[in-house]
């Protein structure tokens, strides 16, 4: 866990150690408000809880967390680094983990600075902050799934834009697994069985019973095991390179 911890503080740092990840803060925190007030209305619902604050954050990661994990692995094998962190006397397990601490724990602040808003609605009316903070935790794991897919693609090329347009496609087939539109194509001829097999990888279905506030062990686990086997995916792709 040294080993894991090192390469996350040399992670976590080097977000802050130039001007982009300030820029992606700011625009995240932008976007939420726009989507928040301007979008989804929040004034005029006069409903005092966080509904449509959590209901855009599938769509906003989509876009933004892969903008993150693009750059993981793929600037490590643009500017010839990889070779360099992988000699040094630490697993790939380990470095593969650190890294994606780094961008989550980055992701989490990035999160946590919208608690103006919650502020806002507790001066507002009388929420059920159990439900927010449930909206919270779905939202933190969604990022890591997220994270983890897009770490797990950026391994396989060293150019961050393919990075970023494979794992933001991949990410999307995640997220509206679940929707009509992708299960009536399978429900004509797929047996049943099928059908709630990929209903059951949506990322909205999982996210929206938790940001209900049902924390329920199932979303838990598809979460959890998501992002482990995307992690496991990513070391297997970088012993490859590593034996290369």
């Amino acid at each position: 866990m040294k080993q894991v911890f090192a390469i996350f503080r040399r992670e976590f740092t080097a977000y802050f150690a130039t001007p982009v990840a300030y820029v992606f803060i700011v625009i995240f925190l932008l976007a939420m408000g726009a989507f928040t007030f301007y979008v989804g209305h929040f004034y005029d619902n006069g409903n005092a809880n966080l509904g449509v604050f959590f209901g855009y954050h599938p769509w906003l990661y989509l876009f933004l967390v892969p903008a993150v994990g693009m750059r993981l692995w793929a600037e490590e094998s643009r500017i010839g680094t990889m070779e360099l962190l992988l000699t040094l006397p630490v697993p790939v397990w380990a470095s593969v983990v650190g890294k994606w601490l780094a961008a989550w724990a980055f992701t989490g602040v990035a999160l946590a600075l919208t608690f103006p808003i919650w502020l806002t609605v507790n001066y507002l009316g009388n929420p059920d902050n159990g439900v927010i903070v449930a909206g919270y935790l779905g939202s933190l794991l969604m990022a890591g799934a997220y994270l983890a897919i897009s770490a797990a693609i950026s391994a396989t090329t060293s150019n961050q834009v393919i990075a970023f347009v494979v794992s933001v496609v991949v990410c999307f087939l995640f997220t509206i697994s679940g929707a009509p539109l992708v299960l009536d194509v399978f429900q004509a001829w797929a047996p049943v069985v099928l059908v709630n097999t990929i209903s059951g990888f949506s990322f909205l279905t999982h996210f929206q019973a938790i940001s209900s506030g049902v924390i329920d062990l199932r979303d838990l686990i598809f979460f959890g095991s998501l992002i482990a086997l995307f992690l496991l995916v990513n070391v297997v792709l970088v012993d490859l390179k590593k034996a290369n």
